[in-house]
């Protein structure tokens, strides 16, 4: 019979590991790259489909959410598959002179893709 523990609040974990309101889940591997007039930011999700994608702004902070579906398999713990169904969740502060009302994403075999156009303001558009 195998015995689960539930994960040590105190013990040190792994970077790239988060304990959130999503319970354990990890930073994904991401890629940013500013452009004049926006920022593009690439996300790596493998597993994830487009229904478990979430984006949240929160002021400056830019969260992206992937759930992954959970499938539950009668080897779980012999294969060591807890880290692998893990959820992703990545946190950045990118600033508030983006237009986040107008980003557009794209998802396409676990890459989601984002286009975050900076705002105008009114010094430049005159």
């Amino acid at each position: 019979m195998n015995t689960i523990l539930p994960p040590q609040l105190n013990s040190s974990r792994r970077p790239g590991r988060l304990v959130s309101a999503l319970g354990e889940t990890r930073s994904p591997l991401y890629d940013c790259q500013p452009h004049g007039d926006a920022i593009d930011l690439t996300v790596f999700l493998p597993g994830v489909d487009a229904a478990g994608v979430e984006i949240v702004v929160r002021g400056p902070d830019l969260v992206v959410i992937g759930r992954k579906s959970h499938v539950v398999r009668v080897n779980f713990a012999a294969a060591h598959l807890e880290q692998v169904q893990h959820d992703y969740e990545l946190r950045l502060r990118l600033g508030r002179d983006l237009d986040y009302a107008t980003l557009t994403a794209e998802l396409l075999d676990g890459t989601l893709t984002l286009h975050i156009p900076k705002r105008i303001s009114l010094a430049t558009a005159a």
